[in-house]
């Protein structure tokens, strides 16, 4: 295996608390900014911007004769006030594509005239490349048409509440199910020690979401599921390598062991995440507005995955072994003690000989 770093003498642990304290800021950020917002917009959803899959809004489908590029729709679409709007293309059908809007007041607030209207807003924009198609009439038929909007759908509330209720369960599902995992394959301390990391790394990604109100669609949610599994993947490789070295170093303390297993697992661990870094790096810069919450999403969470596993992983883990190991010395200390033992009975008993050995065997030495 390629070894990026070597003989690495670095003692992770003792910066536990300087690495703890981070992520704790971190998260009160994300929930202080979360509050306030949601506190500021009092019945609505403004903790997060949450996007036409959660909150609610238009869909309008729209086929080109010429399709423009994206950036071009949305400068027109902009130029109409909708600024939220947001293009995405249809993989199968080059010509077509989606324009979701968001649901414009408080939500629940939907209704017929707020999509009609959506759409009166969207074909303004796109007038600029030609005239819509007019009644029935097919798009290549028309020769003057650029356009036509082929369908119009809301996204209600109620949708939006139940694809946001069952994000959350899938989510949940997928943590408790590591848990189990792990706990049978290693521990339970060290299921806990990567779910709770794994939770570190959630809830600073959805921070960094409400802090800079960057969009929150499905997408985003599909890019929290895929952190989840690449945290647990690397917190699960250092984990794999403390259970080795705590069998082939038994007199070793765990603190020790569990340095020596980050320090040899720290090339695997910046080449892995560094690679994936670099690949996601390039979808926020070149993925373009529909892959944008994706990418930043995957960046963050793998940024953050990859200091999780060896910041905040390993020490609640040694911490929790530390503990149960005092408890059951305490355990041990607080038992009764066999009278046999309490009476001086059994080899323990000094014998008055041994006493007159070592006094000949001090004077045989000063003999």
């Amino acid at each position: 295996m390629i070894q990026v770093f070597k003989n690495v003498r670095i003692d992770w642990l003792a910066n536990r608390r300087w690495f703890i304290a981070v992520s704790i800021l971190l998260m009160l950020a994300g929930l202080g900014s979360a509050v306030f917002r949601q506190w500021k917009h009092p019945g609505g959803t403004q903790a997060f911007n949450l996007g036409v899959d959660f909150k609610g809004g238009t869909v309008v489908t729209i086929r080109f004769k010429q399709r423009p590029v994206d950036d071009t729709i949305r400068a027109a679409l902009l130029n109409q006030g909708l600024r939220d709007a947001i293009v995405q293309p249809v993989t199968d059908k080059p010509d077509t594509v989606l324009i979701k809007l968001p649901l414009e007041g408080q939500e629940g607030a939907e209704s017929q005239s707020q999509v009609d209207a959506g759409r009166t807003r969207v074909r303004n924009g796109l007038n600029t490349f030609g005239p819509e198609a007019q009644g029935k009439t097919d798009l290549y038929e028309d020769p003057n048409a650029a356009y036509k909007i082929i369908g119009t759908d809301a996204v209600g509330a109620v949708a939006g509440a139940q694809l946001r209720n069952k994000a959350i369960a899938v989510t949940l599902a997928a943590l408790v199910g590591i848990l189990m995992y792990i706990a049978f394959r290693f521990e339970w301390t060290y299921g806990a020690a990567a779910v709770i990391a794994v939770f570190h790394d959630v809830l600073v990604t959805l921070g960094f979401f409400s802090i800079f109100q960057w969009e929150v669609s499905l997408t985003v949610i599909a890019a929290l599921l895929t952190l989840v599994g690449f945290s647990v993947n690397d917190t699960i490789v250092v984990f794999d390598r403390i259970r080795e070295n705590r069998r082939l170093h038994r007199r070793d303390s765990l603190y020790k062991v569990t340095n020596n297993s980050i320090n040899q697992t720290l090339s695997r661990t910046v080449i892995t995440s560094g690679l994936v870094f670099l690949s996601v790096l390039a979808m926020v810069l070149f993925g373009g507005e529909v892959l944008r919450g994706f990418s930043l999403a995957l960046l963050i969470g793998i940024t953050f995955g990859t200091y999780s596993s060896v910041a905040i992983a390993s020490p609640i883990m040694v911490w929790w072994e530390q503990r149960i190991e005092a408890a059951n010395k305490a355990a041990a200390l607080a038992r009764p003690v066999p009278s046999s033992l309490r009476t001086g009975g059994g080899t323990s008993r000094r014998e008055p000989v041994s006493a007159g050995v070592t006094k000949q065997s001090r004077g045989a030495r000063r003999a």
